[in-house]
């Protein structure tokens, strides 16, 4: 689990053109809830990831690790996310953060989330249908903001939009279109998933084969991410995240054990 975590992280999102899209008849449309979505697939496991911008030989701007554990919350499989990770800023010191995610494990509905950072924001919300309730805090503010919003449709979260694809199941020229979300939003947008193939790839000095995703914005067609995916741990390998400024930021994933982002 990776996207681009922007919102979080305070990154640029991506901006740039991209072709038309594809054909109603040859899209899957799904929404959480959707009996197409199974998010079981996924098995615990632990990550960690590098974010560089420019090329894989940059300097590292962001590192984290991602954790899954599997349980239940009143008789409900759920899916709980822990991640912890460090940005670097060009000037200035790090900012730590810790991120702590609850997911239905089938449908990948997101039920909690609660974001701490070393400069003082932090937010705790609880999601029950489309209403979003909680307290968010803003860096180096002593007033505690009450949330209460409720959205037009829930979405697949943002950050975590490189889970929908293998939940669906990976076919080459598959296309979906699901509506995903962010904590900072007052509404879904929706995303178009098309997966291109499989491909060799090198990742951190290893060799394999995996599915390239490419994540696209309904709206205006602008390209959001490629994701390169496999179906086992730790299932989202590389990324790449077109940057307003032409850039690209390139994140790179690779397993490790569990007990590691404790």
């Amino acid at each position: 689990m990776i996207a681009t975590l922007c919102v979080l992280l305070g990154m640029p999102c991506p901006v740039m053109p991209a072709p038309v899209a594809p054909q109603a008849s040859d899209t899957i449309r799904l929404e959480v809830g959707s009996k197409l979505v199974n998010g079981t697939v996924y098995k615990p496991h632990a990550a960690r990831v590098r974010v560089r911008i420019g090329s894989d030989t940059s300097r590292i701007v962001s590192e984290w690790t991602n954790e899954l554990t599997v349980g239940d919350s009143a008789g409900r499989p759920v899916h709980r996310w822990v991640t912890k990770g460090t940005q670097f800023p060009a000037n200035g010191q790090p900012v730590q953060w810790e991120l702590r995610q609850t997911f239905d494990a089938v449908t990948l509905g997101i039920l909690g989330y609660v974001s701490e950072r070393s400069n003082g924001a932090r937010a705790q919300l609880k999601i029950e249908g489309n209403r979003v309730r909680g307290t968010r805090q803003l860096p180096g503010d002593a007033t505690v903001q009450q949330v209460d919003v409720t959205l037009d449709q829930l979405g697949f979260m943002a950050g975590a939009s490189d889970l929908v694809p293998l939940a669906v199941g990976f076919k080459e020229g598959r296309v979906m279109t699901a509506p995903v979300w962010a904590p900072t939003w007052t509404k879904s947008e929706m995303r178009i998933f098309t997966v291109v193939g499989q491909t060799p790839i090198t990742v951190e000095g290893t060799k394999m084969d995996a599915w390239k995703i490419e994540e696209r914005r309904q709206s205006d067609q602008q390209l959001m991410a490629t994701w390169y995916l496999l179906d086992k741990s730790p299932y989202m390998v590389y990324g790449e995240v077109p940057l307003p400024n032409g850039q690209v930021q390139r994140m790179s994933e690779v397993e490790i054990p569990m007990s590691a982002s404790k």
